[in-house]
């Protein structure tokens, strides 16, 4: 892909995946860690632009070291790691690449620095997946998510944990709206980076109707897929 974007929009963005050798070298620790990056090298061969890598698997490591260190983060510090760790920028960096023509090299730029077009909808993303699959994530043993997070850092109950992260999505939801329909200069991939907080809130509506699809999720996506529309 790297060089069909160089083919069709004159840029090397190969460079640009140097970051990702460079920055988990350096944060890396553990051999578990320097499999993942392998693992990452190879799917360099089916990505095009990817220095977020290096992001993730960075919050990927800050996240592991709280689980076994037994260590429970505020929510403030939780959320500055997670809305990257669910993967929501590198989702929306490879969107941008894969849908845009032409790619300019200032968009990229300014992409890298994480502005609402990429942050918001990709904290949407992460606050819904937490209260659609903390419980039973939790139960398989994983790092402590947003709301027990919150519970811990308040002493609240989970009910009012998760009024409060339903919360935070409403006023990330404003931000969106405002930074991205409003504010952005990236007027061709505001649809785009939308949609991602709009499927989180129908994947995650009824719980994990990602990685545990429930009744109500395979309907709703029968209905749009599958099933004839009446006209």
């Amino acid at each position: 892909m790297a060089y069909d974007v160089l083919k069709d929009h004159g840029l090397n963005i190969i460079p640009n995946t140097r970051k990702l050798v460079e920055s988990f070298i350096l944060c890396s620790s553990h051999i578990i860690y320097i499999l993942i990056f392998f693992q990452s090298c190879i799917l360099l061969t089916a990505v095009s632009y990817v220095p977020q890598w290096a992001e993730l698997c960075r919050a990927y490591l800050t996240e592991a070291r709280w689980y076994y260190s037994g260590y429970f983060p505020s929510l403030s510090e939780y959320l500055n790691t997670a809305w990257i760790s669910i993967a929501g920028p590198l989702i929306l960096f490879h969107a941008y690449v894969c849908t845009i023509n032409p790619i300019l090299e200032t968009d990229l730029g300014n992409l890298e620095q994480y502005p609402g077009t990429i942050r918001w909808p990709a904290l949407v993303l992460r606050l819904m997946d937490d209260l659609g699959t903390s419980s039973d994530e939790i139960k398989r043993g994983d790092v402590p998510k947003s709301i027990q997070c919150y519970m811990h850092e308040t002493g609240c109950s989970e009910e009012d944990a998760r009024d409060h992260i339903k919360y935070i999505i409403d006023v990330t939801l404003k931000k969106m709206n405002k930074d991205i329909l409003m504010d952005s200069p990236f007027k061709d991939f505001v649809g785009t980076a939308m949609n991602l907080a709009r499927i989180s809130q129908c994947i995650y509506q009824y719980g994990d109707g990602f990685g545990v699809p429930h009744l109500d999720t395979q309907k709703n996506l029968f209905s749009l897929l599958v099933e004839p529309i009446l006209l």
